[in-house]
């Protein structure tokens, strides 16, 4: 078992910069892949970013280099930078890390992150 939880969300303006947190109950990051989230209600959720357990790093085209993810082994976190935030991108975003040999998807609760003027 792995338990996830987000932090950082909040109500920021358009062009604003947030980076989100993650922090996890262990090391992962050897031997799951990680990655962020986000979901407006309605909506599947959508995949920002994923890491691999060697360490690729691969981001959604459709953010066009504003997120970068970044991990911190020793500290058993995860981040996410946000910058030239836009309203569309108000969501919960979610932290996730996927254990492919044991069957293991695990999420954090998410935090929310308002854009708006």
């Amino acid at each position: 078992q792995v338990q996830l939880m987000e932090s950082g969300g909040g109500l920021v303006h358009p062009g604003d910069s947030l980076t989100l947190s993650c922090v996890a109950s262990r090391d992962i990051f050897s031997s799951y892949v990680t990655g962020w989230y986000r979901q407006v209600p309605k909506r599947a959720r959508e995949s920002l970013a994923s890491r691999t357990s060697s360490g690729t790093i691969i981001h959604a085209d459709s953010l066009q280099g504003r997120f970068i993810m970044s991990v911190d082994p020793i500290k058993r976190m995860m981040y996410l930078q946000m910058n030239d935030l836009k309203p569309e991108d108000t969501a919960v975003y979610f932290c996730n890390a996927k254990d492919y040999l044991r069957n293991g998807d695990y999420w954090g609760r998410g935090t929310q992150v308002t854009v708006a003027p």
